[in-house]
Protein backbone atom coordinates (compact mmCIF):
# COMPACT_ATOMS: atom_id res chain seq x y z
CA UNK A 1 0.00 0.00 0.00
CA UNK A 2 1.26 3.52 -0.73
CA UNK A 3 2.83 5.19 2.30
CA UNK A 4 0.88 8.43 1.91
CA UNK A 5 -0.40 9.21 5.40
CA UNK A 6 2.84 10.69 6.70
CA UNK A 7 3.32 12.81 3.57
CA UNK A 8 -0.23 14.13 3.74
CA UNK A 9 0.26 15.04 7.38
CA UNK A 10 3.79 16.44 7.30
CA UNK A 11 4.07 17.81 3.76
CA UNK A 12 5.31 21.17 5.07
CA UNK A 13 8.14 19.47 6.97
CA UNK A 14 9.06 17.66 3.76
CA UNK A 15 9.35 20.92 1.84
CA UNK A 16 11.25 22.59 4.66
CA UNK A 17 14.01 19.98 4.35
CA UNK A 18 15.03 21.53 1.03
CA UNK A 19 15.36 24.97 2.62
CA UNK A 20 17.19 23.68 5.67
CA UNK A 21 19.57 21.61 3.54
CA UNK A 22 19.82 23.93 0.55
CA UNK A 23 23.44 23.05 -0.24
CA UNK A 24 22.68 19.32 -0.26
CA UNK A 25 19.61 19.92 -2.43
CA UNK A 26 21.66 21.91 -4.95
CA UNK A 27 24.25 19.13 -5.10
CA UNK A 28 21.47 16.63 -5.77
CA UNK A 29 20.12 18.82 -8.57
CA UNK A 30 23.60 19.04 -10.09
CA UNK A 31 23.84 15.26 -10.05
CA UNK A 32 20.42 14.67 -11.64
CA UNK A 33 21.25 17.30 -14.27
CA UNK A 34 24.07 15.08 -15.54
CA UNK A 35 21.62 12.25 -16.18
CA UNK A 36 18.49 13.96 -17.49
CA UNK A 37 18.05 13.62 -21.28
CA UNK A 38 16.01 15.84 -23.54
CA UNK A 39 12.39 15.03 -24.31
CA UNK A 40 9.09 14.42 -22.57
CA UNK A 41 9.55 13.30 -19.00
CA UNK A 42 7.50 11.80 -16.19
CA UNK A 43 8.40 11.96 -12.52
CA UNK A 44 7.18 8.98 -10.54
CA UNK A 45 6.62 10.10 -6.97
CA UNK A 46 6.67 13.75 -7.98
CA UNK A 47 5.98 14.98 -4.44
CA UNK A 48 5.76 18.77 -4.35
CA UNK A 49 7.73 19.13 -7.58
CA UNK A 50 11.14 19.82 -6.07
CA UNK A 51 12.87 17.89 -8.86
CA UNK A 52 10.31 18.08 -11.66
CA UNK A 53 10.26 21.89 -11.76
CA UNK A 54 14.01 22.53 -12.24
CA UNK A 55 14.12 20.06 -15.13
CA UNK A 56 10.96 21.14 -16.89
CA UNK A 57 9.10 17.88 -16.22
CA UNK A 58 5.43 18.65 -16.69
CA UNK A 59 3.82 15.34 -15.72
CA UNK A 60 3.95 13.38 -12.50
CA UNK A 61 2.41 10.55 -10.54
CA UNK A 62 1.86 11.00 -6.80
CA UNK A 63 -0.21 9.03 -4.26
CA UNK A 64 -0.26 11.80 -1.62
CA UNK A 65 -3.15 14.25 -2.05
CA UNK A 66 -1.40 17.11 -0.22
CA UNK A 67 1.81 16.71 -2.16
CA UNK A 68 -0.08 16.52 -5.44
CA UNK A 69 -1.97 19.73 -4.65
CA UNK A 70 1.28 21.66 -4.20
CA UNK A 71 2.79 20.24 -7.39
CA UNK A 72 -0.37 21.16 -9.31
CA UNK A 73 -0.14 24.72 -7.99
CA UNK A 74 3.36 24.81 -9.50
CA UNK A 75 1.95 23.92 -12.91
CA UNK A 76 2.66 20.19 -13.00
CA UNK A 77 -0.02 17.87 -14.36
CA UNK A 78 -0.31 15.33 -11.55
CA UNK A 79 -2.21 12.06 -11.68
CA UNK A 80 -2.93 10.19 -8.48
CA UNK A 81 -1.44 6.75 -8.64
CA UNK A 82 1.25 4.39 -7.45
CA UNK A 83 4.55 3.46 -9.03
CA UNK A 84 3.62 -0.19 -9.49
CA UNK A 85 0.56 0.64 -11.61
CA UNK A 86 1.17 3.74 -13.72
CA UNK A 87 -1.93 5.26 -15.36
CA UNK A 88 -0.24 5.77 -18.74
CA UNK A 89 -0.09 3.98 -22.08
CA UNK A 90 2.95 2.05 -23.24
CA UNK A 91 5.80 4.07 -24.76
CA UNK A 92 4.47 7.45 -23.59
CA UNK A 93 7.63 9.18 -22.34
CA UNK A 94 11.23 9.78 -23.35
CA UNK A 95 12.34 9.31 -19.76
CA UNK A 96 11.08 8.66 -16.25
CA UNK A 97 12.59 10.11 -13.08
CA UNK A 98 12.33 8.71 -9.55
CA UNK A 99 14.03 10.65 -6.74
CA UNK A 100 13.92 9.23 -3.20
CA UNK A 101 10.91 7.21 -4.35
CA UNK A 102 12.34 3.72 -4.68
CA UNK A 103 12.74 3.38 -0.89
CA UNK A 104 9.00 3.91 -0.37
CA UNK A 105 7.50 1.61 -3.01
CA UNK A 106 6.10 -1.79 -2.10
CA UNK A 107 7.75 -3.62 -5.00
CA UNK A 108 10.93 -2.12 -6.54
CA UNK A 109 11.13 -4.60 -9.42
CA UNK A 110 7.51 -4.13 -10.40
CA UNK A 111 8.02 -0.37 -10.16
CA UNK A 112 10.96 -0.41 -12.56
CA UNK A 113 9.27 -2.79 -15.00
CA UNK A 114 6.22 -0.55 -15.02
CA UNK A 115 8.43 2.48 -15.62
CA UNK A 116 10.06 0.63 -18.50
CA UNK A 117 6.63 -0.03 -20.00
CA UNK A 118 5.74 3.66 -20.24
CA UNK A 119 9.19 4.71 -21.51
CA UNK A 120 9.75 4.78 -25.26
CA UNK A 121 12.32 2.55 -26.92
CA UNK A 122 15.79 4.10 -26.49
CA UNK A 123 14.40 6.16 -23.61
CA UNK A 124 15.83 6.33 -20.11
CA UNK A 125 15.05 5.81 -16.46
CA UNK A 126 16.83 7.95 -13.86
CA UNK A 127 16.79 6.98 -10.18
CA UNK A 128 18.03 9.21 -7.37
CA UNK A 129 18.38 7.56 -3.97
CA UNK A 130 20.29 7.44 -0.69
CA UNK A 131 22.80 4.59 -0.65
CA UNK A 132 22.18 2.45 2.41
CA UNK A 133 25.89 1.76 2.80
CA UNK A 134 26.95 5.43 2.84
CA UNK A 135 27.53 7.50 5.98
CA UNK A 136 24.21 9.32 5.61
CA UNK A 137 22.44 6.11 4.63
CA UNK A 138 23.71 4.33 7.74
CA UNK A 139 22.60 7.28 9.85
CA UNK A 140 19.13 7.23 8.29
CA UNK A 141 18.90 3.47 8.80
CA UNK A 142 20.04 3.70 12.42
CA UNK A 143 17.52 6.34 13.41
CA UNK A 144 14.72 5.71 10.93
CA UNK A 145 12.29 4.58 13.66
CA UNK A 146 12.46 8.14 14.99
CA UNK A 147 11.91 9.74 11.57
CA UNK A 148 8.51 10.86 10.33
CA UNK A 149 9.31 10.00 6.75
CA UNK A 150 11.84 7.19 6.81
CA UNK A 151 10.15 4.98 9.39
CA UNK A 152 8.47 3.01 6.61
CA UNK A 153 11.36 3.27 4.14
CA UNK A 154 13.53 0.43 2.91
CA UNK A 155 16.98 1.67 1.96
CA UNK A 156 18.95 -0.13 -0.73
CA UNK A 157 22.60 -0.25 -1.63
CA UNK A 158 23.81 1.01 -4.99
CA UNK A 159 24.55 -2.56 -6.06
CA UNK A 160 20.97 -3.58 -5.27
CA UNK A 161 19.53 -0.73 -7.35
CA UNK A 162 21.89 -1.59 -10.20
CA UNK A 163 20.70 -5.21 -10.04
CA UNK A 164 17.05 -4.09 -10.00
CA UNK A 165 17.66 -2.07 -13.16
CA UNK A 166 19.30 -4.98 -14.95
CA UNK A 167 16.55 -7.40 -13.93
CA UNK A 168 13.95 -4.90 -15.18
CA UNK A 169 15.48 -4.87 -18.66
CA UNK A 170 17.58 -1.69 -18.61
CA UNK A 171 21.06 -1.56 -20.09
CA UNK A 172 23.99 0.88 -20.35
CA UNK A 173 23.70 1.76 -16.66
CA UNK A 174 25.71 4.78 -15.55
CA UNK A 175 25.94 6.30 -12.09
CA UNK A 176 27.03 9.47 -10.31
CA UNK A 177 27.44 10.31 -6.63
CA UNK A 178 27.50 13.32 -4.32
CA UNK A 179 27.08 14.22 -0.61
CA UNK A 180 30.30 12.81 0.79
CA UNK A 181 30.00 14.45 4.23
CA UNK A 182 27.34 14.30 6.95
CA UNK A 183 24.47 16.69 6.26
CA UNK A 184 25.18 18.84 9.31
CA UNK A 185 28.78 19.45 8.21
CA UNK A 186 28.16 20.45 4.59
CA UNK A 187 29.42 24.02 4.11
CA UNK A 188 29.42 24.25 0.31
CA UNK A 189 27.84 22.56 -2.67
CA UNK A 190 29.63 19.24 -2.88
CA UNK A 191 31.01 17.91 -6.18
CA UNK A 192 29.46 15.24 -8.37
CA UNK A 193 31.69 12.36 -9.40
CA UNK A 194 31.18 9.23 -11.47
CA UNK A 195 30.37 5.89 -9.93
CA UNK A 196 29.20 4.98 -6.46
CA UNK A 197 30.68 3.76 -3.18
CA UNK A 198 31.69 7.06 -1.60
CA UNK A 199 28.76 9.47 -1.86
CA UNK A 200 25.44 9.20 -0.07
CA UNK A 201 23.18 10.45 -2.86
CA UNK A 202 23.41 8.32 -5.97
CA UNK A 203 21.92 8.84 -9.40
CA UNK A 204 21.64 5.92 -11.83
CA UNK A 205 20.44 5.94 -15.40
CA UNK A 206 19.48 2.95 -17.52
CA UNK A 207 18.43 2.75 -21.15
CA UNK A 208 15.43 0.90 -22.59
CA UNK A 209 16.14 -0.95 -25.80
CA UNK A 210 13.38 -2.78 -27.64
CA UNK A 211 13.54 -6.54 -27.21
CA UNK A 212 14.23 -8.54 -30.36
CA UNK A 213 12.63 -11.93 -30.89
Amino acid sequence: MPKTEVFDKYYMDYDNWFFKNELAYKAELNLIRKLIPKGKGLEIGVGTGRFAIPFGIQEGVEPSNKMAEIAKEEGISVVKGVAENLPYDDNSFDFALLVTTICFVDDPLKTLKEARRVIKSNGYIIIGFVDRESLIGQEYEKYKDKSKFYRAAIFYSSKQIEDFLKKSGFIQIVSYQTLFDPLNSIKEIEPVTKGYGKGAFIGMRGKKVALCF
